[in-house]
């Protein structure tokens, strides 16, 4: 009975439901590749290494290279770390990754 109780939206509250919605994906490869190559192309700007950036930013520096390959999807802790060692904004990385895909598009 309490777990039904909770489970049940409270007066206008939203219910919270666990997981993706149907029909989501968990992996779009055009914004991982384009967010990788923002983040590449702000650290060649800042001329840091991914080693110094994995530093400023209590990463791995494999993780970073992952990311800047486009083969790790970054979670938005990750996304505020690495703005934090690139000293932008996570708007500035996420402006210039969605510029970068509309570009891609626009080319294709």
């Amino acid at each position: 009975m309490i777990h039904q109780l909770i489970l049940k939206p409270m007066s206008g509250e939203p219910k919270i439901s666990k997981g993706r919605p149907f029909g989501s994906r968990s992996f779009e490869p055009k914004s991982v590749l384009a967010f990788g190559q923002v983040v590449r192309e702000l650290r060649l700007v800042a001329g840091v290494s991914q080693e110094d950036l994995a530093h400023r930013s209590s990463l791995e520096r494999a993780h970073v290279g992952r990311i800047e390959r486009g083969e790790n999807q970054p979670t938005l802790w990750v996304i505020l770390k690495l703005a934090e060692g690139l000293g932008v904004t996570p708007g500035v990385l996420l402006d210039q990754t969605v510029g970068k895909m509309r570009n891609a598009d626009r080319a294709a």
